[in-house]
């Protein structure tokens, strides 16, 4: 065994690459660029890692992140040479540091492009004139950021035109239920994003370079409109955002899962019928049993949700999770699997054999949602590349 035996995460790179193949294979808009989300370190799965094996990858044309620390760690770390935006809120407190490192943030209001204006105004006079890529969002009825797209909405868009420190690069819109079988709401957003776009055109007279509105539900259900690019998401690591998507997509068949999560078992011990297991006692064994003790636990990220309902691979069958999952460790029921024994493999998500366990399944069981369950498998858990 080597020195990772106790707990870790394989990122397969080949895997995010097929992904990016596939999207591109089922977008609507051949022409469109694809940019990949990396937020939450992207999904969990390394932002930096993820970020080197897709520079370059021509259909990659940026990045998206959640904050200005993110961003500057894809401009340093992974010396990313795409442009990166962030699709939340950046804080006064970083405006230098977006001019620094030329990242593209999303404004929506007053106060940050007066904020923006006064920092430029101290810029070393190497950076001095240099206009900020912005991206502005609409709200078109996720109602989460973003300008209204009315009147007030084009508004602050010529605000930002007349600007001396910033110039619009994009403007964007979110779906809030494209992943639903019902896609009338989305055909509503994009209807207003389209009209509202259309008005920046004809009464400000300034095409936005990249325009964009589809996230992956989007893009799997070919929902949305054909604009200069696309973000991918939760699929890019290889899930689909529902169930409807899961099953209704051609697209979303073919996506591979990115991340594999796996352990050894480090203890089996034979017990008798009547023998409770872990804390509270809620599970009390109702025969002779084996019982192996896997050494991974809610501080890693397993839910202690999944107690006495998730399931574990081992020697390529499935057993049961057997009473409370603990900090550090859990067990599991081995007793109709011959010859257990300590230091056998364990797969908590991937396949074994023909056996496979989800991370779809496993949020859907713990109630957590496959999104937050991959991006709450910490830094305790190491994670390694290949392909």
């Amino acid at each position: 065994m080597d020195e990772h035996a106790r707990v870790l995460a394989v990122i397969d790179l080949s895997a995010v690459r097929h992904n990016i193949a596939v999207l591109k294979k089922h977008q609507k808009n051949k022409d469109a660029g694809i940019c990949a989300v990396l937020k939450a370190d992207g999904y969990g799965h390394g932002a930096v890692e993820i970020a080197k094996a897709l520079e370059g990858e021509r259909d990659v044309t940026a990045y998206a992140v959640a904050t200005t620390a993110e961003a500057v760690q894809l401009k340093t770390e992974a010396q990313v040479k795409k442009p990166v935006m962030i699709l939340g809120h950046a804080f006064p407190e970083s405006d230098g540091t977006l001019f620094t490192y030329d990242i593209q943030p999303s404004v929506f209001y007053e106060e940050t492009v007066r904020s923006l204006e006064e920092t430029a105004k101290k810029l070393p006079e190497a950076l001095r004139g240099a206009k900020l890529r912005v991206h502005i969002p609409v709200d078109t009825g996720m109602g989460r950021i973003g300008v209204t797209p009315d009147d007030a909405g084009l508004a602050f868009v010529r605000r930002v035109l007349e600007s001396e420190a910033l110039i619009p690069e994009g403007i964007f819109t979110h779906f809030a239920a494209a992943d639903e079988a019902d896609e009338a709401f989305t055909a509503e957003q994009t209807e207003r994003f389209r009209a509202f776009v259309g008005r920046v055109r004809d009464e400000l007279h300034y095409e936005i370079p990249c325009i964009h509105s589809d996230n992956s539900a989007a893009m799997l259900m070919h929902r949305g409109g054909p604009f200069h690019m696309e973000r991918a998401g939760i699929a890019l690591y290889g899930m689909a955002p529902s169930s409807f998507v899961r099953e209704n997509s051609a697209a979303a068949k073919e996506l591979k899962p990115v991340l594999s999560w796996h352990s050894h078992v480090s203890f089996v011990k034979e017990v008798p019928s009547g023998t409770p297991v872990s804390y509270g006692r809620t599970f009390v064994t109702n025969r002779p049993s084996v019982i192996a003790t896997v050494p991974v636990g809610y501080a890693d990220g397993y839910p202690r949700l999944l107690s006495g309902k998730g399931d574990v691979l081992i020697r390529g069958r499935r057993v049961p999770v057997t009473g409370r999952v603990c900090m550090d460790q859990f067990m599991a029921d081995v007793t109709e699997v011959e010859g257990v024994r300590a230091g056998d493999p364990v797969t908590l998500i991937g396949r074994d054999g023909d056996a496979c366990i989800t991370a779809e399944e496993l949020g859907d069981l713990s109630g957590r949602f496959h999104y937050e369950l991959v991006c709450c498998i910490n830094k305790r858990v190491p994670r390694e590349y290949r392909g």
